[in-house]
């Protein structure tokens, strides 16, 4: 059984700007759901205990419970509140807030791989608390942490899909089109998986890259 790519390949142009409104969801995504992310892990090792616990929240709820139904909630639940957004802003918001959960874990974790010795270093040398997580801690629990980093930055990237959910005319969205007309599913999602994984292969070549930069010998 041969395979016909002629009634795919002339809609590339679909692929392309599907493939640009993935990039730029899966970017901003990225950007809000990582400074969120930082902040929740921080708060995850606070020393107030309330501030600790309702981080520890946070972070139960967001990881146990499907990103596809935190979508569903902010696009289709917070309207019944008053609550208007449109299905990018919806789709961003959600995926940034799903991404914030995990990378509060991976904040959490490596901080606390930071030695001991480096809090009391900071005291000694004059430092509040906030100024030795800002100056000590976090820059060198940030370079233990880029490999977890990489690894929900390129998840979050394949995880964009779901916004095709959202009637979003992003790269899989685009797909489901272009299969309705052709009926060329196979040649279809072979493009559509092809043009995630080289997005996802750029993404890794360049947290290696960083990771790299940032090695310590």
């Amino acid at each position: 059984m041969g395979f016909d790519f002629s009634l795919v390949i002339p809609r590339m142009g679909m692929f392309i700007a599907g493939a640009m409104v993935t990039i730029e969801a899966s970017m901003l995504s990225i950007f809000f759901g990582a400074v969120l992310g930082i902040i929740v892990g921080i708060l995850r090792v606070a020393p107030l205990k309330p501030v600790k616990m309702a981080a520890a929240c946070y972070i139960y709820v967001i990881r146990g419970t499907p990103a596809l139904i935190q979508l569903f909630f902010i696009y289709f639940g917070l309207p019944a509140l008053g609550i208007n957004l449109s299905a990018m802003a919806s789709g961003v918001i959600g995926l940034s807030l799903n991404s914030a959960g995990y990378v509060g874990e991976i904040v959490r974790g490596g901080i606390e791989a930071v030695s001991r010795g480096q809090w009391e270093a900071g005291k000694v040398l004059g430092m509040s608390y906030l100024k030795s997580m800002r100056f000590v801690i976090l820059p060198q629990a940030l370079r233990n942490m880029l490999p977890a980093f990489g690894n929900e930055f390129v998840t979050l990237v394949k995880e964009s899909s779901l916004l095709s959910t959202l009637a979003i005319t992003e790269l899989t969205q685009v797909g489901q089109q272009v299969r309705s007309v052709t009926y060329a599913s196979f040649e279809t999602f072979i493009i559509v998986g092809a043009m995630y994984l080289v997005m996802t292969t750029i993404a890794t070549m360049g947290l290696r890259y960083v990771e790299k930069k940032w090695s310590v010998a």
